[in-house]
């Protein structure tokens, strides 16, 4: 099953890197999910993954993106020495956390409904490891430069669904309404990393 999973993250990967993305092709974090993606644990009859659903995707994707950020602003909590990336870290968890419980309430209206799954992606897992042996100043570059990407791959994703039909109207609107406070943390993010 493990084997399934990462391979369909891969799948994924390469399903990503066609859309269009801005994103280098070996980067499996990005929230953008159009559909063409592979589910993880999804298969057909015939044991060969089917592919997900374009909202089911972008839930798992925007899932992964907010349990990334959340872990990653712990971690800063208690390695950055920067007073500003701790706070901003405070910020980023409270956020996300609200990210969440929002995203969960979306995707249980969608008809049908969608269960999240907030699993870090292999990409993701890397970066937080890394970010994990250091410490002090080392630590908040790292961090802030981390926070610079993930935000700015998930402003992208939420506007590319916002519009994508093949999203369940909750989901739209959740990307839609969330476009705004994620331009103002990569906006916040881009300040830390100067």
């Amino acid at each position: 099953m493990y084997a399934v999973r990462w391979t369909m993250l891969g799948v994924a990967a390469v399903a990503l890197a066609g859309c269009g993305s801005k994103t280098e092709t070996h980067q499996t974090d990005t929230v953008v999910a159009t559909g063409n993606a592979a589910s993880a644990g999804s298969t057909s009859t015939s044991g060969v993954a089917a592919p997900a659903s374009a909202g089911q995707s972008f839930a798992n994707a925007a899932a992964a993106s907010d349990a990334f950020e959340i872990a990653s602003s712990q971690l800063a909590q208690q390695q950055a020495s920067s007073p500003a990336i701790k706070k901003f870290a405070e910020g980023m968890i409270k956020a996300h956390t609200d990210s969440t419980a929002k995203l969960k309430s979306a995707a249980s209206t969608a008809s049908p409904a969608i269960t999240p799954d907030p699993t870090l992606t292999a990409t993701q897992q890397q970066k937080l490891d890394g970010l994990k042996a250091l410490n002090g100043t080392a630590f908040d570059e790292a961090y802030a430069t981390a926070q610079v990407e993930a935000h700015q791959q998930t402003l992208d994703a939420l506007k590319a669904n916002a519009s994508n039909q093949g999203v369940p109207q909750p989901l739209r609107t959740f990307a839609t309404q969330l476009i705004p406070t994620v331009t103002a943390h990569l906006n916040m993010a881009k300040s830390l990393a100067k």
